[in-house]
């Protein structure tokens, strides 16, 4: 399966852009295969600089000497989405401990509380299955929204709307599982359904709990299911606002974006629009 993702930014008059730093590479622990990857910047005439940052994700850093009335971004990656035995499922990152601060909560409101009360509840020898039990909760108490602003509500906010979008219920879970002492962490990237019609592709956001023995273990919060091989994760972090996948500074001006995927498969082609931008 190919994957072509364009974010395209229009100005109104020649702008000046800062530093602009892009997180739309997938990195080397990626569950899922990745067969090839390609980024095109536009227009001509900038500078690119792969990096990692704290946690490990790939950045480009792409800077231009002049000004633009433009900016696009094209991503093209071939991803072997092939299922795997349960046995054979790889690990995400790191199995040894990771730092304390993934397991460093905010305070905890009355809703939250009261959730967590029925989370502490739930018993299990497999400390996989506890979780995807908590994970379930979360996905049949909180109906999945789109909501097209930018930002996160609070876990607080998320439980009493009782609604939310995926960022917004992964924030809820990794709440609760750092008040319960288990590290957890946010993920940016590319959920990709080739079953789901003509095959749909989305930004999206889960989360990522640390499992002793197993390491990195993706959890979807909207479906209340584990991540599978079409989770392909593009950034992770402590935080939410840590993994948006363009961010930079620029002129005061009037800007419109426009983001769009197309899927191929076998000689065939769909194009799905991104509804929910996560962080964009």
């Amino acid at each position: 399966m190919t994957l072509v993702h364009r974010t395209s930014y229009r100005y109104d008059r020649p702008v000046s852009l800062g530093p602009q730093t892009i997180r739309l590479r997938p990195d080397a622990t990626c569950p899922t295969p990745i067969a090839s990857y390609a980024m095109d910047i536009l227009p001509h005439g900038h500078q690119r600089t792969w990096r990692h940052d704290a946690f490990g994700n790939h950045e480009a850093c792409v800077t231009f000497g002049q000004k633009v009335r433009h900016f696009d971004i094209t991503v093209r990656l071939t991803a072997d989405l092939a299922p795997l035995a349960p046995g054979l499922r790889p690990r995400t990152g790191a199995l040894g401990s990771p730092p304390a601060a993934f397991t460093q909560p905010l305070p905890a409101g009355p809703h939250l509380r009261a959730f967590l009360a029925d989370a502490m509840a739930i018993h299990d020898p497999d400390p996989v299955a506890r979780l995807v039990a908590i994970n379930r909760m979360i996905a049949t108490r909180i109906a999945y929204r789109t909501r097209m602003e930018t930002g996160v509500w609070e876990a607080e906010e998320t439980l009493a709307r009782q609604t939310g979008s995926c960022r917004d219920s992964a924030w809820l879970f990794i709440q609760v599982l750092r008040h319960m002492g288990i590290a957890a962490r946010f993920v940016s990237g590319y959920l990709i359904q080739p079953d789901a019609g003509d095959a749909a592709c989305d930004l999206h956001a889960w989360a990522q709990a640390h499992v002793p023995g197993r390491g990195w273990v993706g959890f979807d919060t909207t479906s209340g299911l584990l991540a599978s091989q079409g989770h392909i994760p593009l950034a992770v972090a402590l935080r939410p606002e840590q993994v948006a996948p363009v961010s930079g500074l620029l002129d005061s001006c009037n800007a419109t974006l426009d983001v769009s995927m197309t899927l191929h498969r076998n000689g065939h082609h769909g194009d799905t629009k991104v509804t929910d931008p996560e962080g964009q």
